[in-house]
């Protein structure tokens, strides 16, 4: 009875729905069975399990130089799954630890590649080479790159001080054109009533009587009347007569 228990227990594996066996038997691949009930013919057929779900991969941070002579951490997570579980098994050792050796240096060649701007603004671009390059590396190896994404760039204190006031100072650039052009705005707009007022001289007394409407409803204790410079015009005249005929 025991030999039978021991028998059946070599001879009958059950592989989940996201699990497929590669059957060697007497060291040669027959093919990849799965999932479900699995049978195999003791000491002659060997199996080995391997997982169709898709992976998600942390790389470490690595030290990175980029082309504009810029020292940076960069880090990043690969999303991959086998599709042919026979090469994953065949071609490679162990495909995750050469996943994540090929995705550190491939991470390395790629952002030191790319100018510090780049690396920050264009991640869509870079995620998109870093794929590229990683997924016909390993589709030898029976593995699709479906994504990667880097994570996070770490940048040294004198840079971020550095970009915080570039930053800065493209801030209070546009600011001044801002006020500029709110200058720029109001002189044209001074320019056109100037003109207006002086073909139509009515418009200025209606102006003065709205100033004065408006600063007494503010109860002002003190107000200020200003006269138009016109209504002195006659006595300076009458100056400049007298001055003329003592000469």
């Amino acid at each position: 009875m025991i030999p039978i228990i021991l028998f059946l227990w070599a001879a009958i594996k059950i592989l989940n729905e996201y699990e497929r066996g590669v059957i060697f038997r007497l060291g040669r691949v027959i093919k990849a069975k799965g999932p479900g009930l699995i049978i195999l013919i003791p000491v002659v057929d060997w199996m080995v399990r391997v997982s169709m779900r898709l992976v998600a991969m942390d790389v470490d941070p690595q030290d990175v130089i980029t082309r504009d002579n810029v020292s940076v951490k960069v880090n990043a997570v690969i999303y991959f799954r086998v599709i042919e579980p026979i090469k994953a098994v065949v071609e490679v050792e162990n495909y995750s630890y050469a996943m994540s050796q090929l995705a550190q240096t491939t991470l390395r060649s790629v952002c030191g590649q790319a100018e510090l701007d780049e690396l920050l603004a264009k991640r869509d671009k870079i995620n998109s080479e870093l794929q590229e390059i990683l997924d016909t590396h390993t589709d030898p190896w029976g593995i699709k790159v479906a994504t990667v994404e880097i994570k996070h760039i770490d940048l040294p204190q004198e840079m971020q001080r550095s970009m915080a006031k570039q930053a800065e100072a493209e801030r209070e650039l546009r600011a001044k054109v801002i006020n500029a052009e709110g200058e720029f705005q109001a002189a044209d707009r001074l320019t056109k009533a100037a003109q207006i007022i002086q073909d139509y001289p009515t418009a200025l007394q209606l102006r003065y009587l709205q100033t004065m409407r408006e600063m007494s409803a503010e109860k002002n204790t003190t107000i200020i009347f200003p006269f138009p410079i016109d209504m002195f015009k006659p006595f300076f005249d009458l100056i400049d007569k007298k001055s003329g005929m003592n000469s």
